[in-house]
């Protein structure tokens, strides 16, 4: 009979090897679950408040004559953290664009309350960009600026620019913005909330704002799969690479800190754009003011990505043809929602083309 060719002390060894690693993997894995990952650590300064929102300015790292002129501001969406785009360290666009030489802020909405209930788009619009443009203008000393929205925040500064034409804004770039819902089979949540079942006003009526847990469900059942299963998947398979293990909680600390919408902004979401598309069709009107896509004639650079499951492609191209900007480019990047502005590959395939564009632009003329 053939014997072991291990000793028992050999066999310990082992099985005291993979048990430490098993271990090791556990408290990989634990933290990640459960200790927050320090983002949005680029240096900033508070210079303006209204309400929940506040507007942080970046401070530079250039010395001023190799800075650009024209300052930028960041707009976000009103759900979820505006951190996203400064993620971590070397992962981060506002890092990547303060390097670059632009002097750039960031509106951060904040999180709203219950009696932020009734705020709508004519409040952000109307009331809380022009605000903080203001204070951007003084802070800066410059007359123009440029403005970067992404998803709902490109829906927001969109509409600012239609209607604030004259304001001094010379660059509008656009990320992954919903704006055009004429096909309700182009994708993403247009089928489920033109639904008949779905009764905006019931769901305001229990909540008051929309949950962020019931947008950040919607968001995930559109890929099951690869939200409740592959995520983990992935997160599990690279437990021993400390660089993918960081990049996983950065990200699920952006993901999991969940915010509502308030409740008067998300009906005119559903009832206004989703179910009668009164943006595209010109007949939108915030304050009695009419947002005519035709009088944005800021210089616009469109960016839609070409695999966004949340806003499909065809919800943004059609403002092309809209606008009168006689300078303006659709520029198409492969990725998703996110990951085209938050990616591993963001760095290396999104980001530098912004600046590419935006860096010619953002010199006094």
């Amino acid at each position: 009979m053939a014997r072991s060719t291990k000793t028992p002390d050999r066999e310990v060894s082992t099985l005291e090897t993979e048990l430490r690693d098993i271990e090791a993997s556990l408290r990989t894995l634990q933290q990640a679950f459960t200790i927050p990952y320090p983002i949005a650590q680029t240096p900033k300064e508070v210079i303006w408040t209204l309400n929940k929102a506040k507007l942080y300015h970046y401070i530079p790292v250039l010395p001023p004559e190799k800075r650009h002129p024209i300052p930028l501001l960041l707009v976000f969406a009103l759900m979820n953290r505006s951190s996203i785009l400064d993620l971590r360290p070397g992962n981060s666009f506002v890092e990547y664009m303060v390097g670059q030489g632009y002097d750039v802020y960031l509106l951060d909405w904040g999180v709203p309350g219950l009696e932020d209930k009734n705020n709508t788009f004519d409040d952000y619009v109307l009331d809380y960009l022009p605000r903080a443009i203001r204070k951007l203008k003084s802070f800066s000393g410059a007359d123009e600026f440029s403005l970067l929205g992404w998803c709902i925040g490109a829906l927001l500064t969109t509409m600012y620019a239609a209607l604030r034409p004259e304001s001094g804004l010379r660059n509008l770039i656009l990320l992954t913005a919903p704006l055009d819902f004429s096909n309700p089979q182009c994708g993403g949540f247009i089928r489920w909330v033109n639904d008949e079942h779905f009764d905006v006003d019931k769901v305001l009526a229990a909540y008051g704002n929309m949950p962020g847990e019931l947008l950040d469900y919607g968001a995930k059942a559109l890929k099951p799969v690869e939200n409740y299963i592959s995520n983990y998947l992935r997160l599990w398979e690279n437990l021993r690479d400390p660089r993918v293990v960081e990049s996983w909680r950065a990200m699920n600390t952006w993901v999991t800190d969940l915010i509502p919408i308030a409740g008067g902004a998300y009906r005119q979401l559903i009832m206004e754009l989703y179910r009668n598309n009164r943006l595209m069709n010109g007949t939108l009107k915030l304050r009695g003011e009419t947002v005519d896509l035709s009088h944005i004639r800021a210089n616009v650079l469109n960016l839609i990505a070409t695999e966004d499951h949340i806003v499909p492609p065809e919800q943004t191209e059609g403002i092309m043809e809209k606008i009168s900007s006689e300078d303006k480019q659709l520029l198409r990047i492969p990725g998703g929602h996110i990951g085209m502005m938050a990616g591993s590959a963001a760095i290396k395939r999104t980001w530098p083309q912004i600046d590419a564009w935006l860096a010619p632009r953002s010199e006094r003329a």
